[in-house]
């Protein structure tokens, strides 16, 4: 198995401070790739362009820059763009991104900016022939169902559009429930779209929390995750011990159909995934 993590930029000196340390402690699961999300408009911009230098720095693996185009024109994307490449970063994760309003609210283009996901896809890759370089680049995927979409045919048909520009890799929302994972692969492999398709692993850092964030994305939460962690309420110790075997199990199920590679939303905190994978390897499942 091969594991790469997400982390979110620090707003704060001290969130730098801690998010370099758990990268540092983050080395241990000896990750392929850390991706940094992205956050739009100027002092956003500009802490994501901070935690992006300091993964470069302490994150002792490569290292994919998140880039969104709402609200954003095309020389600005362009900036970026070409800010991530006088870096080094050579792997960008192309998304639409959410309006300010939030994931439910409609999306409306910037009136200088790109139309569509694919339309960022083909300009990165074109600013990369520009530039000498070539860009790895990763989209999203959805088990469940983009929020806005109006049918999984259309978020398959959407993410082939992304890979026809240029796209390569796809990581997923994080689910709980597998069989929304492997019913994406099997609707991916039947209209032949050549993407390597990464699920996205929650561990669960707080089971309230994550009930309320799923509910938000629309990520279902199946009725064995409940029954898991049952009577754990208000007991931190129980609660991070079922999500410990809980993310086990959902990993070790994957890797028994065919999937090789985990991508780790960590919260900008290295312990509970640490857990995880050294349990995997315990097992020597890994």
């Amino acid at each position: 198995m091969k594991f790469s993590y997400e982390v979110f930029p620090a707003k704060t000196t001290k969130g730098l401070d801690n998010l370099q340390q758990a990268m540092l402690q983050l080395q241990s699961v000896d990750p392929t790739l850390v991706s940094v999300t992205y956050g739009a408009g100027g002092g956003e911009r500009e802490r994501s362009f901070a935690s992006v230098e300091l993964a470069n720095e302490h994150a002792g693996c490569p290292v994919a820059a998140h880039l969104t185009c709402v609200g954003m024109s095309i020389d600005e994307v362009n900036a970026v763009i070409d800010h991530y490449l006088d870096l080094g970063i050579t792997h960008i994760v192309a998304l639409r991104g959410d309006p300010p309003e939030g994931i439910d609210a409609p999306y409306h283009p910037h009136p200088n900016g790109f139309q569509r996901t694919e339309d960022l896809v083909e300009a990165i890759i074109t600013r990369g022939v520009q530039r000498g370089v070539q860009i790895t680049i990763s989209v999203s995927a959805y088990p469940e169902k983009h929020p806005q979409s109006p049918s999984l045919t259309h978020d398959v048909e959407v993410l082939a559009a992304k890979v026809a520009a240029g796209a390569s890799r796809a990581m997923t929302q994080m689910f709980f429930d597998n069989s929304v994972f492997l019913s994406l692969r099997d609707r991916i492999t039947a209209h032949n779209i050549p993407v390597d398709l990464i699920p996205g692993i929650m561990p669960i850092h707080s089971f309230e929390r994550t009930l309320a964030f799923a509910q938000r994305c629309g990520a279902s939460i199946p009725p064995a995750l409940i029954r898991h962690f049952d009577g754990t309420e208000g007991n931190l110790v129980a609660e991070r011990e079922q999500s410990i075997s809980w993310t086990q199990q959902q990993i070790e199920h994957l890797h028994s159909h065919g999937v090789d590679e985990f991508h780790l939303y960590s919260l900008n905190t290295s312990e509970l995934v640490c857990n995880v994978v050294e349990t995997l390897r315990a097992t020597k499942h890994v």
